[in-house]
Order: C-alpha cells, then sequence, then structure tokens
C-alpha cells in the first residue's frame, strides 16, 4: 500500500493537480465568466418574454435546424442563444434581456467554455482521450484515499497534529496528513462521482449488452431524446412559446424552465423542446416536455426513471449547479485542500530522496522536481496569464490566423509548456521565481480589470455582479499574498543555504 500510494501519486500526481486546479475554478466558472466578460454584466431580467427573444433571432436564424435559448439567471445574467444551420457550425451568442440586443462577442472561452472542459477532458477530444486520463486519474485518486487511511494507522492522532515549528521535512508532512484528512470524504466523492458521470464513456457495454448496440433507444429511454422529421412544407400556425412555458411549469406543478429549444422552425412539424431547471435541488433533473410548435399539443414528456435519477443526483453533487452559496465556497476550499494534498505530496517525496539521488548521482529527484514545478505553480501561472492576456487582447484580435479566443488558450499552453522548461532549466531556483511570477501576475490581472473595465471594489454595480468582481479580485489578491510570502521565504532560504551549501536550494 505504501507503495501504490507513493507511485500512483508521484505518476499520475501532475494530472491529478490539473484537475484538481480546474475543477475548483470551475465552483465559480460563471463568475470567471462575468470577470472575463465585462459585456455581459447587464441586469438579469425576470419574467424574460420568449416570444421576444425568438422576434429579435428571426432575422439571424433563417432556415436553420434548430435554435435555443437558456433563462437568464443570477450567476448567468444574459440570455445565451444558439442556432445550427443546414451546415456550417452551431453559433452562440449573448443577448442582454432588458433590452433584447445581441451582446457584442468578446472572443473568449473563459471560465466555462475553457477551464469547466479542462477539468474533465483535459480539453483533449479526440477518441475520447482527455476523458479515458481524468477517468485513469480519478480512479487513481480512489487508490490513493484507501492507500492512504491504510498506511496511515494513527490517521486521526495525525489529524490534529500540525507541527510548524519541527524540520521541513516533518512539517510538510503533517501538512499532508491534515489536508488528506480533513477533505478525505470529499475527496472520495468527489473522484467516484466524475467516473459515475461519464458512465456511458467507461462502460460503452451499457448499449451493447441492454439495447443491442442501439444508442438511439438508449438515448430515449436513459435521457428523454425525442425527434421527429422535418415535414419540408411551411407551418400554417403557431402557438406563443410564453403559452408553452406556461403549460410546462403547470406540468411540473410549479417547477420553472431554463432551456427552450426550438425544432425546425417554420416547419409544419416543427416542435419545442422544454427542459426544467434544477437549481432548487441537488439532483440534477431531466424532466422536459416536447409540444407541438403549431397546436400546443404535448408529444413526449419524460421523467428519468430512479436509477437515472441516482447518477443524476451524484453528478448534482458533482457539479454543486444549485444555488447554495455556503457550500460553494466549502466546495472550493475543499478543492484547493486538494490541491495543496497533492503538492505536499510532491514536496515530501523530494525531500525525503534529494540527498540521496544527489549523492548517488541520480538524475530521478532533478525530473521529479520539475513534473512537481510545472503541475504545481506552473499552471497557476499559465491559469493566470489566461487572465491577463484576457484583459489585455483587443475585442477582435487575430495573430496567424487565429482569433482572440484561441490566442488566449494557446497563451495558457504556451506559458505553461514554458514552466515546465523552466524548472528543469533552472533546478533549485524554480520555486522561488513562478513563485513570484504568480504574485505579479495576479496583481497584475487586478489592476489590469479596473483600467479596461472601470469596475472594482467601489464600482456600484448589481449586487450579483459586485460579488462576482470583487470576489475574483480579492481572491486574486490573496493569492498574490501568498505567492509573495512564500517567494519571499523562499528567498531567505536562498541566502541562508548559500552560506552553508552553495547552489542548492529546497522549496521547503
Amino acid at each position: 500500500m505504501n507503495w501504490l500510494h507513493t507511485w500512483a501519486g508521484v505518476v499520475l500526481g501532475g494530472v491529478l493537480f490539473a484537475i484538481f486546479w480546474m475543477g475548483t475554478l470551475s465552483v465559480f466558472d460563471r463568475e470567471i465568466d462575468l470577470w472575463m466578460k465585462p459585456s455581459t454584466r447587464v441586469e438579469a431580467v425576470q419574467p424574460l418574454s420568449v416570444d421576444a427573444v425568438a422576434g429579435e433571432l428571426k432575422p439571424l436564424v433563417g432556415d436553420t435546424v434548430q435554435w435555443f435559448m437558456r433563462f437568464p439567471t443570477e450567476r448567468e445574467p444574459a440570455v445565451r442563444v444558439g442556432y445550427r444551420g443546414t451546415s456550417g457550425p452551431f453559433i452562440q451568442r449573448s443577448i442582454d434581456p432588458a433590452t433584447l440586443k445581441l451582446i457584442p462577442e468578446e472572443g473568449t472561452l473563459a471560465g466555462t467554455g475553457f477551464i469547466f472542459p479542462f477539468h474533465y477532458s483535459l480539453n483533449i477530444r479526440t477518441w475520447s482521450l482527455g476523458y479515458w486520463i481524468v477517468g485513469l486519474a480519478a480512479m487513481a485518486m480512489l487508490a490513493l484515499c484507501v492507500s492512504g487511511v491504510v498506511i496511515h494507522r494513527k490517521i486521526f492522532t495525525e489529524f490534529f497534529t500540525f507541527r510548524a515549528d519541527k524540520q521541513p521535512r516533518r512539517l510538510v508532512l503533517d501538512l499532508h496528513n491534515v489536508t488528506g484528512v480533513l477533505g478525505l470524504p470529499f475527496h472520495f466523492i468527489i473522484s467516484l462521482s466524475g467516473l459515475i458521470i461519464f458512465f456511458s464513456i467507461y462502460f460503452p457495454s451499457t448499449t451493447e449488452l441492454a439495447y443491442g448496440g442501439d444508442r438511439r433507444s438508449f438515448n430515449q429511454e436513459t435521457f428523454g431524446n425525442y425527434t421527429r422529421p422535418k415535414a419540408g412544407a411551411p407551418a400554417t400556425s403557431a402557438v406563443s412559446l410564453d403559452s408553452l412555458i406556461l403549460e410546462a411549469s403547470r406540468l411540473w406543478e410549479g417547477g420553472k424552465p431554463f432551456f427552450v429549444r426550438v425544432w425546425h422552425p417554420g416547419d409544419a412539424n416543427s416542435y419545442v423542446e422544454i427542459r426544467r431547471s434544477y437549481d432548487d435541488a441537488v439532483t440534477m433533473n431531466l424532466d422536459l416536455v416536447h409540444f407541438d410548435a403549431a397546436t400546443g399539443a404535448v408529444l413526449y414528456k419524460y421523467t428519468a426513471a430512479p436509477v437515472l435519477n441516482a447518477q443524476r443526483f451524484i453528478s448534482g453533487l458533482h457539479f454543486i449547479q444549485f444555488r447554495h452559496w455556503t457550500l460553494r465556497w466549502v466546495y472550493f476550499g475543499l478543492g484547493l485542500a486538494g490541491c495543496l494534498l497533492i503538492a505536499t505530496g510532491y514536496l515530501f517525496w523530494l525531500e525525503s530522496r534529494r540527498t540521496k539521488h544527489e549523492r548517488l548521482g541520480l538524475r530521478g529527484a532533478r525530473v521529479v522536481e520539475g513534473i512537481a514545478v510545472g503541475s504545481v505553480t506552473g499552471i497557476v501561472v499559465a491559469t493566470l496569464a489566461f487572465f491577463v492576456v484576457n484583459r489585455l487582447l483587443p475585442l477582435g484580435a487575430t495573430f496567424l490566423g487565429e482569433e482572440r479566443a484561441a490566442l488566449e488558450v494557446w497563451t495558457f499552453y504556451i506559458v505553461w509548456v514554458a514552466t515546465f522548461a523552466h524548472a528543469w532549466l533552472r533546478p533549485g531556483k524554480a520555486w522561488l521565481e513562478q513563485s513570484g511570477t504568480i504574485a505579479g501576475l495576479a496583481v497584475a490581472a487586478v489592476i489590469l480589470n479596473w483600467i479596461t473595465t472601470g469596475h472594482h471594489l467601489g464600482t456600484s454595480l448589481a449586487a450579483a455582479h459586485l460579488r462576482a468582481i470583487a470576489g475574483m479580485d480579492l481572491l486574486l489578491l490573496a493569492g498574490a499574498a501568498i505567492a509573495g510570502y512564500a517567494a519571499l521565504r523562499l528567498a531567505r532560504k536562498a541566502r541562508r543555504r548559500a552560506a552553508t551549501t552553495p547552489g542548492r536550494l529546497s522549496v521547503l
């Protein structure tokens, strides 16, 4: 168990840190969106007329296969709409719910478009490879949780043991133990639920065994998918979409809709799909109703079976899309505890083996330290660079044929790769220099937000917007303070060690 715990952590620790880091940020992905998309800081309007939105969209959608709209919420005040034609990409835009006018595109993937999908797929979609890597890492995390309990026989004693006055190696092990025990239930459930969410990817035999490979029947019975072919004739009448919203709410006994999609608009066989909101419950329900767009008759009403509801409850625990700010902050704190757990595991491994490897002329510690630096401080530097370039690039910016959103993503990956190279080229100094870089970039992001938007802690904004912008800025400043303090301590350590063992700098 000790061997399993050690090497599962060393080999997959970098991937796990990236998953936990991005997952922690995803707890506030909508708030990150507001920070990175200043034009979407609009007033949410309730109730909202779907018919009015449809009227504004009509010149844009034309002969489209489908169009949808997502209702505004406190965390996402703009109306999100999208449409797909018979050819070409799927287009998504934001609408100001007060004026029903299109909001200029910011040209960024922001939190929900980049950070959130990175958490569960590493943004590697080819052959679903990213999902499988994340699944492997989740299995490793489960093994780390179980083996950690086994090897720490005095686990509850260790939870109350933190010896800050001891040697660095002892201190970092105590910190590793405390964060491990503190977040053990959360880390286990969050890893297990991540696997359960993507059961259809990790267990594709579901459709092979139970449905004879008929994916369409599986999706209909499991997720309530419904289709009706296009008639090829123009519609002679159409009911009010607002009246369908009221009817769906009545069928759900007061449940609120959050998503409306119109299939084959303008066709005689057009139909309307309405999905129920789950912001008032842990379970991410799949309740939906399909109406005939011409008559308003119910074509298909779906409520998930108990087994899938259990899966959706577990999904809700993982995604925390329900309204509960206290729990959201608890998730954020426990996510950071998971990051600290992985980082201290790396540090303990390095401090336990560094001297021996140097004496025997082995390069293992040097290699692992480079991986640890790039995985821990490196991805934080890359994320902050992602935020900074978002505030620096003008709207509509292009370079080498790449649009603004792609340039932000390229910045993230280039900086991240550079931090690994820096760690191997500057052994012993990379922790110090990257900690200083984190502090500088975090402060720069806050200042640039103030300069480019005029929105800061004292700005008169809607309460929800102020909470998002001020929270982002305060967390960036807190991160800068922690990183700056770490850099100062490392600098003092460097000067002290230089007098006794020139050329060597331990992160501790």
